[in-house]
């Protein structure tokens, strides 16, 4: 069913964990399958320097986990938005069709990450733009 790629970063998947205090977090799940994807970063001046997986899922799920926080890492934040599922699929070198929302939800997990540092980091801006009149 699943190809040796697939199978070999399933077996030895990377960026496995939590970053403690990141910079962007983002947690989503599937209901049908019961698959929850969660991506933590580090990021400094625009870049992500870490990224970290937690995923309760099937092997696909943990295969593109590990691969989009593969693919993410070095990456200014705008080109971590442009790893889709299709990218995270290629790169696997495929996934069988009833397991292609595994790849959707790498790509929803990092968009939710992103969306989370992007808050934090205009609410800071908030908070010190208001700090200068006080």
């Amino acid at each position: 069913m699943y190809n040796e790629k697939v199978l070999e970063v399933f077996a030895n998947p990377k960026h496995v964990g939590v970053i403690e205090n990141p910079d962007g977090d983002g947690t989503v799940g599937n209901a049908t399958c019961g698959d929850i994807m969660r991506i933590t970063l580090k990021i400094e001046n625009d870049i992500i320097v870490d990224a970290k997986f937690q995923t309760f899922g099937c092997t696909a799920a943990i295969a593109t986990s590990s691969t989009a926080t593969d693919m993410i890492i070095g990456k200014t934040v705008d080109q971590a938005l442009e790893v889709t599922n299709a990218k995270v699929v290629e790169e696997l070198q495929g996934l069988p069709p009833q397991k292609m929302h595994c790849s959707v939800l790498a790509e929803e997990a990092i968009q939710e990450a992103i969306k989370d540092y992007k808050a934090k980091k205009n609410n800071q801006q908030s908070v010190s733009k208001e700090t200068r009149f006080v």
